[in-house]
């Protein structure tokens, strides 16, 4: 028997900016969460079973300063009988507090332990437990009866976009990095639980839920992907179904009791599923929809979109909204505009006209047909299967952002690409966006496509924002606003050509920190499990220390700084463990030189923390009993020592270490590059993006203090160390464009104002580099060195 179609029941209007996320407790009540830093309550008016128009009532139950992203609801209990709202965001603090509070009262509880955007929320089905997802990598699952965090889902390495509960003790989390993760919370060691079994995946995945019971594929959950597939998974990995139909990322899922699923997407849609096929679809007046839920009791489902709106929708027609409420929905829709870019391109000349509406039917629910209008203008139309009609969804329009035009980056065209300076010192990253996007997912996307931090998600929309400024669909922009990362030679909007910004002298010092901290202390507690089941006792971590290091885990993950217990036991790993075993401890040692806590060590013989990691990485400490020096350094340790050295530039006191062991820095990189012996990694990409970025860091420190570290030996050893790497690279059959870009940079800062370096600077080499990689960005700052030698 055919379902009948989901009709509006109800639009919830009174957030002040997107609604993030949306929970379906009961069929007389809708909680939403909004990036107006709001989580509201709406309560139905009128008795669900009326015959009465569905309104709800809007009840505002917290109001905190910062986005809220998730948000579900613990079921009443005996001490919480109206049961509880929990809600998180950006702020990272889960907030739990009853559905009757007002933004002025206390929460029942905060539950703290997320270091960054908290993004996902689940109850378990006893509600026993929470279960958080986070930007942080994290996956927690909190106590009820402790409010305490309990169990910590172990190895995920981007961030947890998804999280479901399956039963009480089974847990299934989605990640940015294409994974699917399920947790029996009863294997859990010292809190720590690890994947069950892990599903790997073609794309990033952002929702999942599980499938009903009987569906005809079997399945055990569903989850949705950036590529807008459905996909239909068993518990053993095994894929079952694909269903396909959106036309962009898709964010949310829900299970409905008639053991459909219901979907929404970056596509404007809301879409309905029965069995492996779309029954209906549902366009809204919006950019995007980022979320939806649906009520077990009632079948309503409810939706939350980038226009601010909630929207309730139901298959009773006792609750169907009045028809003038539909009327009006309906003539949003249609008065919605749709960018050309998101429906392809289009020759008006060759679209039938509107005659086609009443002689053709469409071939499946959903499918799109554009018609050009009496006027010359183009609509989208989507066809209803279940009205059996064309439903028109939109008015197509060009949408030139800047001098009309559009902008090809790699096989797409944009509105706009911007130059963007992520970080002060590092190479421009191209940054696609067109106006009908969401500037927070496009600046998303930038980010993990860069693989950088997604704390720099808000500049990166500021940067959007300021610099599309008054472009609108359909319109030319102007000049654009100041560049907020502070160049005016960046690409702005309305700009007829890019000017090239100058590189030289280069000015901020540069970092290496993105580490897989899980990974490495996992490493670290292996290679310590064979330290000790062969006898090495004496070396190996007792129980205590194995604490500390999980711990240490989550403090790099917070990105906090280590406290003395933690620098000490990274340097017992770094230093005294065998040769062979200390690669990882040489990994977190890097992690942790940024900081003044690590500057300012002096060991027992007054060594430094540089000193301490080049003479582990090059095997020359003693502290391993029995050990001699290696004939050959490991290539990898050697890297790590480079990066710390990088990385102690981050603070004041940093710098004052690097500049006393400058000869030994030297001494260090004239060994890697082959200028002392055969060279130890002269041909590993990795040590030599390190070693020039050292190079870089120390030609910013010589322009920035006027202390006499940089003598003129000093400058010319730094410019032999960066001509080298060039003169290698050159020679090379495939040379490496970020390490000849930075070793460009670094030589280029070198020889910048000192013309005794820049004489002993073969031109040949520079000219020669620039040619063989053949890059932009090289040739650009080739051409200023150049110009710097004369």
């Amino acid at each position: 028997m055919t379902s009948p179609a989901f009709q509006l029941s109800a639009q919830l209007v009174g957030h002040e900016s997107d609604v993030r996320a949306v929970a379906f407790p009961n069929p007389d009540a809708v909680l939403s969460a909004s990036r107006d830093c709001s989580v509201r309550l709406w309560q139905r008016t009128s008795d669900s079973s009326s015959s009465t128009s569905s309104t709800f009532e809007a009840h505002i139950t917290n109001q905190g300063s910062d986005y809220v992203n998730s948000i579900t609801y613990l079921p009443p209990t005996h001490a919480y009988p109206e049961g509880l709202v929990v809600s998180g965001g950006r702020d990272t603090i889960i907030d739990v507090r009853k559905p009757t509070s007002l933004p002025g009262d206390n929460a029942e509880r905060l539950l703290i332990g997320h270091a960054h955007n908290v993004c996902t929320l689940d109850v378990s089905p006893k509600g026993n437990y929470i279960v958080s997802g986070g930007w942080d990598s994290q996956a927690r699952v909190w106590s009820v009866s402790k409010w305490e965090t309990q169990f910590m889902l172990t190895g995920h390495e981007l961030s947890v976009w998804a999280v479901t509960f399956l039963d009480e003790n089974t847990v299934v989390t989605g990640c940015a990095d294409k994974n699917i993760r399920i947790y029996d919370l009863r294997k859990a060691v010292s809190g720590d639980v690890q994947p069950r079994s892990t599903i790997y995946t073609d794309d990033i995945i952002r929702s999942l839920c599980a499938a009903p019971k009987n569906h005809v594929t079997g399945a055990d959950i569903v989850s949705a992907s950036n590529d807008g597939v459905l996909r239909f998974w068993k518990l053993n990995g095994q894929m079952v179904a694909e269903l396909r139909g959106h036309e962009s990322f898709v964010y949310g899922l829900a299970a409905l009791p008639t053991g459909e699923i219901v979907s929404c997407a970056e596509d404007r849609t809301v879409r309905v599923w029965k069995d492996l096929e779309c029954v209906q679809t549902i366009t809204h007046p919006a950019i995007s929809v980022w979320c939806v839920a649906a009520c077990a009791d009632s079948g309503d489902i409810v939706s939350g979109a980038s226009d601010g709106v909630a929207r309730v929708f139901t298959r009773s027609p006792k609750r169907v909204a009045s028809p003038d409420a539909i009327a009006a929905f309906e003539e949003s829709v249609k008065a919605s505009a749709i960018p050309q870019q998101q429906v392809g391109g289009i020759n008006k000349e060759k679209l039938p006209g509107p005659e086609f509406l009443t002689t053709k039917s469409g071939t499946k629910e959903g499918q799109v047909q554009m018609i050009k209008e009496d006027n010359g203008s183009v609509s989208a139309y989507t066809w209803s299967t279940a009205a059996r009609q064309w439903v028109n969804v939109g008015t197509v329009v060009d949408s030139a952002g800047s001098s009309g035009r559009k902008v090809e980056y790699q096989g797409k065209e944009y509105d706009f690409v911007f130059d963007v300076d992520i970080e002060d010192g590092k190479p421009p990253l191209k940054l696609p966006y067109n106006l009908n996007e969401n500037p927070y997912e496009r600046a998303r996307k930038f980010l993990e496509g860069n693989e950088l931090p997604l704390s720099y998600l808000d500049n990166v929309v500021q940067f959007i924002e300021q610099n599309t400024k008054g472009a609108t669909l359909g319109e030319t922009g102007g000049g654009g606003a100041p560049d907020p990362y502070g160049s005016d030679a960046r690409y702005k909007p309305g700009d007829e050509a890019k000017r090239v910004p100058k590189v030289l002298p280069h000015g901020e010092y540069l970092s290496i920190l993105a580490a897989k901290h899980e990974a490495i202390i996992n490493k670290i507690l292996s290679v310590n499990a064979t330290m000790i089941s062969s006898g090495r006792k004496d070396a190996a971590l007792n129980p205590k220390d194995q604490t500390n290091l999980k711990e240490l885990r989550y403090t790099l993950q917070a990105n906090k700084p280590v406290d003395e217990t933690g620098l000490e036991l990274i340097l017992r790993i770094a230093t005294k463990w065998a040769y062979t075993d200390r690669l990882p401890g040489l990994d977190l040692l890097r992690c942790v030189t940024n900081t003044t806590l690590a500057a300012s060590f002096r060991d027992s013989r007054g060594r430094s923390i540089l000193q301490l990691a080049i003479d582990a990485a090059l095997g020359t400490n003693t502290e391993a009993e029995g050990e001699s020096e290696p004939t050959t350094p490991n290539e990898n340790c050697i890297m790590m020592a480079l990066r710390a050295i990088v990385n102690i530039f981050a603070t004041p006191k940093g710098r004052e270490v690097a500049a006393s062991e400058t000869n030994r820095v030297i001494a260090l990189l004239e060994r890697v590059v082959g200028l002392r012996g055969e060279g130890a990694g002269r041909r590993n990409k990795n040590v030599l993006v390190a070693a020039t970025t050292v190079v870089v860091n120390y030609s910013v420190l010589a322009r920035k203090t006027t202390g006499g570290f940089a003598t003129a030996d000093t400058k010319r050893a730094f410019a032999r160390v960066a001509e080298k790497i060039l003169s290698e690279q050159q020679g090379s059959a495939a040379a490496d464009g970020e390490v000849v870009y930075r070793g460009l940079v670094g030589l280029g800062t070198w020889v910048y104002g000192n013309s005794a370096v820049a004489e002993g600077v073969d031109r040949g080499v520079v000219r020669g580099v620039v040619e063989k990689v053949g890059e932009d960005r090289v040739r650009s700052v080739g051409k200023e060195v150049l110009n710097l030698l004369g």
